[in-house]
C-alpha cells in the first residue's frame, strides 16, 4: 500500500489500537537502558511512539501517512507530550549515522531488494550503545499461520537478519520466531461456522545492538 492508500484507510477511523504492541514493549523494557534518541519508523498512529514518549525517551515518529501523523500528533497533545512528526518517505527520508539510541521497526515489510539495503541503513543509523528492535510477520507465517502479508519476498526470518546485522558490526541480543493469538468470528475460522476460533499468527522478534 501506498501513502494515498494509508491516508485513506487512516481517514476511516482509528485502525490500531492505541496501546503498544505487546513484543515491542517487552523488548524495549528488556533493553535496560536510560532514555534516549529514539526513532519509530512507519510509525502509524503514533502507539508505539506516544509510549515510548511516555516513558522519557526523546522520540521522532515518520511515516508517510499524512493522516497518520496528524492522529499520531493529535493524541500525543492529549496527554501533554511532545514529539518530532514527520512526514516522509522512509525509502529516501535520511536516517542518519550512529544518531540514534533506539531505533523502532515494528511491522515494516519491503521486497526483498528494497529491505535488505534499509536494514543496513536502519543498523548504521544505530548509536553506539544504542538498539535496532524489530518486530515482524515471519515468513513462515505464510505456511502454518494467519494473517500478514501472504508473498514470501515481503517477508524475512530470524536467521537472515542476524546474518545481516553480524555482517554489519550490531550484537545480535535476540531473534527468534514468536506466536500471536488472533481471535476470528464466526465463518472466518477453522472451527464450526458458527463459533468463534482462535489461531495463531507467527511473528519474529529481533535486538541488535552498536557496540560501544
Amino acid at each position: 500500500m501506498d501513502a494515498v492508500e494509508w491516508d485513506a484507510r487512516y481517514a476511516k477511523g482509528q485502525v490500531w489500537s492505541i496501546e503498544p504492541n505487546r513484543f515491542f514493549a517487552e523488548l524495549v523494557d528488556e533493553l535496560d537502558v536510560a532514555p534516549g534518541r529514539a526513532i519509530d519508523l512507519a510509525c502509524g498512529e503514533g502507539r508505539n511512539a506516544v509510549w515510548l514518549a511516555q516513558r522519557g525517551w526523546q522520540v521522532t515518529g515518520v511515516d508517510f501517512s499524512a493522516v497518520g501523523v496528524a492522529r499520531g500528533r493529535a493524541g500525543a497533545e492529549e496527554v501533554g507530550l511532545d514529539l518530532d512528526w514527520v512526514v516522509a518517505d522512509l525509502a529516501t527520508w535520511p536516517l542518519g549515522d550512529e544518531v540514534w539510541d533506539l531505533v523502532a521497526h515494528v511491522y515494516l515489510h519491503w521486497p526483498t531488494s528494497e529491505r535488505e539495503l534499509f536494514l543496513r541503513r536502519c543498523a548504521a543509523a544505530v548509536a553506539p550503545g544504542g538498539s535496532l528492535v524489530i518486530v515482524g510477520h515471519d515468513r513462515e507465517n505464510i505456511a502454518n499461520g494467519h494473517g500478514g502479508p501472504q508473498d514470501p519476498d515481503l517477508l524475512t526470518t530470524p536467521d537472515e537478519q542476524r546474518a545481516l546485522f553480524e555482517a554489519v558490526g550490531l550484537e545480535v541480543v535476540r531473534a527468534e520466531r514468536v506466536t500471536r493469538a488472533v481471535t476470528l468470528e464466526p465463518g472466518h475460522g477453522v472451527g464450526p461456522g458458527d463459533a468463534w476460533s482462535i489461531v495463531d499468527a507467527i511473528d519474529h522478534v529481533m535486538v541488535a545492538r552498536r557496540p560501544r
